[in-house]
């Protein structure tokens, strides 16, 4: 299973609301994440799926070391574009 693959497993979630937050941000903000920033996502979805909806609606504060990600996560909440990671949003 690729990096991608891994991730895109990991987001699939219990919260249906959470679950189209994390699609839209593997759609459209995930490719921007530098190697530093992959890993710290990669420790947010270690947290519990109220916790992490929390963070992503700005319901909570995320600590000083994830702030860049959140902030990325919370951006762009739309649903996701047909064609999945990396797909070109109409315009």
């Amino acid at each position: 299973m690729g990096d991608i693959d891994r991730i895109r497993w990991r987001c699939r979630r219990g919260l249906l609301e959470l679950d189209l937050v994390l699609e839209a941000f593997l759609a459209r903000g995930y490719g921007r994440l530098d190697a530093a920033q992959r890993g710290l996502f990669d420790e947010l979805l270690e947290r519990p799926d109220n916790e992490l909806l929390d963070l992503a609606l700005g319901r909570r504060e995320p600590e000083a070391r994830y702030r860049a990600v959140v902030d990325m996560l919370r951006a762009d909440p739309g649903p996701a574009p047909a064609g999945g990671v990396g797909a070109a949003r109409a315009v």
